[in-house]
């Protein structure tokens, strides 16, 4: 089974329907016959997705939908709200609760599997970045949605032709509450090679630019480059074309709309869109920063002795000219701490390290990895080369006058090295090597 959801609705016939529809396409279902019922159920087996009928006789789908958002354990879930009511009031009602989507019955078969497909893909995705970059601790917290306040997020409208974009900017100026910008489909390509940082945040695309399908391969595009493939997007479509709305989705789109749209309803999408983006890069952010944590010595910002060991290892297992590795240790340390003390040792070694990292390549390594002990490693050195680099970092070193600060003494450190040279390929072990 691919993923576990729970249906709920209060007449048995509809939910033997969906049962019957989802074990067909590989899917475990639990079935609920009423809101209180769905509730218990979410809190207690945390389901994949859950399809949500509004209409029931206990209580109304969009109240149970706006109490698995309030609650940090259910918040994450998936909710696809599904009606035989088709107003306007209904559907915006149920996408400001908090739903990721609202479907008409009776319900299209491709559409609902194709939504199904492309919402577990997303949680998936949120559910690994969650469980790689935070600690488990018994804790949830509730999924953030979309605020400006937090930063103006952009989004970037491609539209079949300049009168089509200009009317979709004009309906979102003032309802998305980010930065509209339109971008011809060759301004879009463009933003393939920016920064991810610079890179618009939702992309709303026309499946049809110039041609047919164009917008489409655009979306293939965007989804597989580095700098666009964490960009939110929303495909237009035409009116009733549930095939390609289905293709849309299984490419990566993360929202369809039919045209002619309401303003309100794409602005909602958006938004709900771009606070899931933001949330993401959040949960990316804390990645990154737990793994260069990691790696890293917290007071000097250099390689920790655990990474330095680890890439020196690599460094020795690589084919090459060879490896030169040297310890650096800064003579009578202790005497610095015991008569200045410890902030002044720290911010000694602080400035230290980075005299020695303004001596080397880019591709050298240089770690902390003791109190004063620095290792480093030179990738395709021989003996004369370390020499003259060992000798750099000596005088980088003994030759400075580290004063700190104007009532702070005005110091001179001088270090100690010791060189080892490995051929390449040798297969000696790092800490032997040490």
């Amino acid at each position: 089974m691919t993923g576990r959801i729970l249906v709920v609705d209060d007449v048995a016939t509809n939910r033997i329907v969906m049962k019957v529809k989802l074990n067909a396409a590989c899917y475990a279902v639990d079935q609920a016959d009423c809101g209180r019922a769905a509730l218990a159920h979410a809190r207690t087996h945390a389901p994949d997705l859950i399809l949500l009928d509004v209409v029931m006789p206990d209580m109304s789908g969009l109240d149970v939908c706006r109490r698995l958002k309030a609650d940090p354990e259910t918040a994450d879930i998936p909710i696809i709200l599904i009606t035989a009511l088709s107003d306007r009031e209904a559907k915006m009602s149920g996408l400001e609760a908090g739903a990721d989507d609202f479907l008409t019955k009776p319900v299209d078969e491709m559409t609902l599997l194709a939504r199904v497909r492309s919402l577990l893909r997303a949680r998936d995705t949120a559910r690994e970045l969650r469980q790689r970059g935070e600690p488990v601790l018994g804790f949830a917290e509730a999924a953030c949605g979309f605020d400006a306040q937090d930063r103006p997020g952009r989004i970037a409208l491609v539209a079949a032709g300049p009168k089509g974009a200009v009317l979709w900017k004009t309906a979102l100026d003032d309802r998305v509450g980010g930065e509209v910008t339109i971008l011809p489909r060759d301004a879009a390509l463009g933003a393939l090679g920016t920064a991810e940082e610079d890179a618009p945040d939702v992309f709303v695309i026309a499946a049809d630019l110039a041609h047919r399908n164009e917008g489409l391969r655009l979306l293939s595009d965007l989804r597989s480059r580095p700098a666009t493939r964490n960009a939110a997007t929303v495909i237009i479509l035409p009116e009733g074309d549930r095939e390609r709305a289905a293709i849309a989705l299984d490419l990566g789109a993360h929202d369809i709309l039919y045209d002619p749209f309401d303003a309100q309803e794409l602005a909602l999408r958006i938004r709900a869109q771009m606070g899931r983006k933001l949330q993401d890069d959040r949960l990316r952010a804390s990645l990154r920063a737990g793994l260069e944590m990691a790696m890293t010595d917290s007071l000097t910002g250099l390689h920790n002795r655990r990474y330095a060991l680890y890439r020196l290892d690599r460094m020795l297992a690589a084919p090459g000219p060879g490896v030169a590795v040297m310890l650096l240790d800064l003579d009578h340390f202790k005497q610095i701490n015991d008569t200045h003390g410890h902030s002044v040792g720290d911010e000694v070694l602080r400035r230290v390290a980075r005299r020695l990292r303004s001596q080397l390549r880019n591709g050298d390594l240089l770690a902390r990895i003791g109190g004063e002990e620095f290792l480093v490693a030179l990738p395709d050195s021989d003996r004369g080369a370390a020499l003259d680099c060992a000798e750099r970092l000596r005088a980088a070193v003994g030759e400075a006058i580290f004063a700190l600060g104007c009532d702070g003494p005005a110091l001179t450190v001088t270090l100690s090295a010791g060189l080892a040279l490995s051929p390449a390929g040798s297969g000696e072990a790092a800490q032997s090597l040490i």
